[in-house]
């Protein structure tokens, strides 16, 4: 979100659908009570008039969990170019459950991506993922090579951003958004060195198939040599 964030051509929303997440699934998030009183719960609503509305800008980025899509009336999917960000469970599951200590596979939205991956073939759409680990090996060839397939310019400001908050972060940031406001571009990939947590094992047997199935269609930073 940050990196589109960059582009003069574009208008970033931070998780639109968080409201209406909480709403469906009574999660019990860091800061629910402020994040629903303060955005539209109704997620079918949010996403029509998203859609429906004029942007001053040709480019609308919107940032969406994946498991913040239950219960919607999916034909948006019609109206969007769709890209799924994905991360290797071994490296996503111990930050996740800093936050969620009690975890489960519905949280990491990986089932979620896997149902849109279907949904979005049937439509006959070109799958478009991007793997965190891939991106940060290369960021401004895999970068490229995404803006190529959805048909907008590269743009060299996608790679960096000014350090702190941007206005379009949603109330949740203060919980969640600790790393990325101190960050001032893509850093270099380091894989974690720490032994992942013997608790969290079940777990990640549960998401690597997922996983897997979904990184089959990722760009990969090996095969673009340009925009870096």
């Amino acid at each position: 979100m940050y990196s589109f964030g960059q582009r003069n051509d574009a208008r970033i929303i931070d998780e639109p659908l968080y409201g209406h997440y909480l709403r469906v699934s009574g999660a019990d998030h860091p800061g629910r009570d402020e994040v629903m009183s303060t955005m539209d719960t109704d997620g079918d609503r949010v996403m029509e008039k998203l859609l429906d509305r004029q942007h001053d800008r040709p480019i609308l980025f919107m940032k969406q969990m994946a498991h913040h899509l239950v219960g919607l009336d999916f034909s948006f999917l019609n109206k969007t170019i769709n890209v799924l960000l994905i991360r290797d469970p071994v490296e996503m599951l111990p930050s996740l459950t800093i936050q969620l200590p009690d975890a489960d596979i519905a949280d990491t939205g990986l089932v979620t991506q896997c149902d849109l991956l279907e949904r979005l073939e049937n439509l006959g759409q070109q799958p478009l993922i991007l793997d965190s680990r891939e991106l940060l090996r290369n960021p401004g060839a895999v970068l490229a090579s995404l803006c190529e397939r959805v048909d907008i310019p590269f743009d060299q400001d996608m790679l960096s951003w000014p350090r702190g908050a941007r206005p379009e972060d949603g109330v949740w940031a203060r919980h969640w958004y600790h790393n990325v406001h101190e960050s001032t571009g893509f850093a270099p990939y380091r894989p974690k060195t720490e032994p992942f947590p013997a608790g969290l094992e079940p777990l990640l047997k549960q998401c690597r198939p997922y996983y897997q199935r979904l990184y089959a269609f990722a760009l990969k930073a090996e095969q673009h040599d340009g925009g870096s």
